[in-house]
């Protein structure tokens, strides 16, 4: 079983640096070989994650919602300190 997780790892890494250097087909071919494993060797615990996936994505979407929101509340006090320093 060692092999496997051998495999898992050294899939996802390698996949990894491949994304990141630039040969992005290629990375998530490798990293898709990763996790075709994983999966094959926990298929109950992705069924679970599969189940849970749309309240994954609805916490994603309120937590990009709420970056979304500070960065234009950053942005509009920004502009106001500028118009401040441009008055002296």
């Amino acid at each position: 079983m060692h092999w496997k997780k051998a495999l898992i790892y050294g899939s996802l890494a390698a996949g990894a640096a491949l994304f990141l250097s630039g040969r992005r087909s290629a990375g998530v071919a490798v990293a898709g070989i990763g996790v075709a494993t994983l999966v094959a060797e926990n298929p109950e615990r992705f069924e679970e994650l599969w189940k849970r996936m749309p309240e994954y994505v609805d916490k994603g979407g309120r937590l990009m919602d709420l970056a979304a929101n500070f960065l234009e509340r950053l942005a509009e006090h920004r502009a106001s300190y500028r118009s401040i320093g441009s008055r002296f």
